[in-house]
């Protein structure tokens, strides 16, 4: 195992100590769709319109852009992924991974949009579902929700599934 890698045992301790926290101190479980999608919604802003994007029914309704626990924690998340790369010496600058190049070729064009659509499905999954991996997978399993036992093992399976057919071993010529 790679030594920049943290102890996965250390890492669900701290995410079970993460969701005590977020209950006990925001009274919100662990979630970033919706933080994703208010700033989906103040990208739109400048665009639209403050009045346009308040009368949209689904950011009415779901996730007004404000600066609140989910936007917080959307930027929480991409400040304590950059900051565990650098404690554990693993950041790079890659638009290339090397096991993407490897499979489909070295277009960063086509990399890049395949990373663009692919976000578009998950966000629209997860607000489909009305929870994303960490609200349903971490959350709603520590509450014992169906739903998100549910969610949680069609997850696994599809993303078994999609790494098959992507990333399966190419017979040798």
């Amino acid at each position: 195992m790679n030594s920049s890698r943290w102890n996965p045992y250390l890492v669900g301790a701290l995410i079970g100590v993460l969701s005590l926290l977020a209950f006990s101190l925001a009274d919100k479980p662990i979630g970033i769709s919706t933080g994703v999608a208010q700033a989906a919604g103040a990208c739109a802003v400048p665009v639209f319109g403050s009045v346009a994007v308040a009368e949209n029914t689904y950011w009415s309704k779901k996730a007004l852009p404000a600066w609140d626990y989910g936007s917080l924690f959307v930027l929480g998340t991409f400040f304590g992924a950059l900051g565990s790369a650098l404690v554990s010496g693993s950041f790079k600058w890659s638009a290339m991974p090397t096991v993407w190049q490897e499979r489909f070729g070295p277009s960063v064009p086509k990399r890049l949009l395949a990373a663009f659509c692919g976000g578009i499905l998950i966000i629209f999954g997860a607000r489909l579902a009305d929870g994303c991996t960490s609200g349903h997978g971490i959350s709603g399993t520590l509450q014992l929700a169906l739903s998100s036992w549910v969610f949680f093992l069609v997850l696994f399976a599809s993303g078994m599934a999609t790494a098959q057919l992507l990333f399966r071993r190419q017979p040798q010529a």
